[in-house]
C-alpha cells in the first residue's frame, strides 16, 4: 500500500469547507482515495474524514498538520487529528478470567486483520497467562485487592507500561475493574470497552439470567469508548441476536459471548482504521 495521510476534523457548518480541503491536496500534487462527511443539521456541525496518498505529495509529512491547523483550522473554527497509515497503532488489551473476547482478537491480530501491535497483555488474575504465551505476547500481572486499598497503586504501575510500550489505545476484553479517571483522562476515547447487553438494559449482576427471567425475544451486546460516567460513554457498535422460550440461561450465555466477540472486534477494527470521530458523546462512525 502507498503511504497516506488520514484527516478526520469537525467545525460549525459552512460553505466551501469540502472545496478548500481537497484544492489543498491536490494543489499539492496528493490523491485523494477515500473522502466521507456528513452534516449534522441540528447542530449546525460538519464532519469529514479525507485520506490521500504521500508518495508524490509536495508537503514533507511532519509539516502537513502545522499547515493544516494554520490554513483552515483556526479560519473553520475546525478540531482535526492527523494519522498515517504506515504508523502502526499500538494496542494493549486488559482482561480478568473470560477468554472468548481474548482469543477472538489475538486470533484476528495472528491472521493479519488488522495493522496493529499489540505490545502487552495486562490483567487482574494469573488465568489467562497461558493464552498470551500461545501467542507470544508479554502478560502482566497486577492484583487488585477486595478493598480496592492498592488500586491508585496498580493503575499507576498499569500506565508506567503503557508509556513505556507506546500505547496509543486500549481494549477491554471483559476486563471486570472500573477504569480510574486518570487513566482515562490519559486515553480520552481510546479506552474501548465491551458490554454484555443491549444498553441501555438490564445493569447488574448476570444481565443473561436476569433476560431469561422477563422473557425477552432478543439479547445483544454493545461495544462503547470508557468515559467517567460508568457505561455510558460514546457507543461505537450494537448488535443483537433473537432468543425463544426454548433458550436457557447457559444457552444465552453462549450466544451473548459470541456477540460480544463480533460487535467489540467490530468497533477494534473501525478504531484502527481510523473511522471514528467522537463528538460530545456520540460517534461519527465513517464507512
Amino acid at each position: 500500500m502507498k503511504p497516506t495521510a488520514i484527516l478526520l476534523l469537525h467545525c460549525p457548518d459552512r460553505e466551501g469547507i469540502i472545496s478548500e480541503l481537497t484544492k489543498f491536496v491536490t494543489d499539492n500534487r496528493g490523491n485523494i482515495v477515500y473522502l466521507d462527511q456528513y452534516v449534522d443539521r441540528v447542530e449546525g456541525v460538519f464532519f469529514m474524514r479525507m485520506e490521500w496518498e504521500l508518495d508524490r505529495f509536495l508537503i514533507p509529512k511532519d509539516k502537513i498538520e502545522e499547515y493544516i491547523n494554520t490554513l483552515y483550522a483556526s479560519r473553520y473554527d475546525m478540531e482535526c487529528c492527523l494519522y498515517f497509515n504506515d504508523v502502526k497503532p499500538r494496542m494493549a488489551i486488559f482482561v480478568s478470567k473470560m477468554s472468548h473476547c481474548l482469543y477472538d482478537i489475538l486470533a484476528r491480530y495472528k491472521a493479519g486483520e488488522w495493522d496493529v501491535d499489540i505490545p502487552c497483555i495486562v490483567s487482574n488474575h494469573e488465568d489467562l497467562r497461558y493464552v498470551a504465551e500461545q501467542f507470544d505476547i508479554p502478560y502482566y500481572v497486577w492484583s487488585i485487592k477486595k478493598d480496592h486499598s492498592n488500586k491508585r497503586e496498580v493503575e499507576e504501575a498499569e500506565m508506567e507500561l503503557l508509556r513505556r510500550e507506546n500505547v496509543n489505545f486500549i481494549v477491554l476484553a471483559r476486563y471486570m475493574q472500573i477504569i480510574s479517571d486518570d487513566m482515562i483522562r490519559e486515553y480520552p476515547n481510546h479506552i474501548i470497552n465491551i458490554h454484555h447487553s443491549f444498553l441501555p438494559a438490564f445493569i447488574g449482576a448476570k444481565p443473561y439470567h436476569q433476560a431469561w427471567t422477563r422473557g425477552v425475544k432478543i439479547i445483544g451486546a454493545t461495544s462503547h469508548y470508557v468515559t467517567s460516567e460508568l457505561d455510558a460513554g460514546p457507543i461505537i457498535e450494537q448488535d443483537v441476536v433473537r432468543i425463544t422460550h426454548k433458550d436457557t440461561p447457559d444457552s444465552l450465555v453462549r450466544k451473548g459471548r459470541d456477540l460480544e466477540k463480533i460487535v467489540l472486534s467490530r468497533a477494534v477494527t473501525k478504531h484502527i482504521e481510523r473511522k471514528i470521530l467522537t463528538y460530545r458523546n456520540k460517534t461519527i462512525i465513517f464507512s
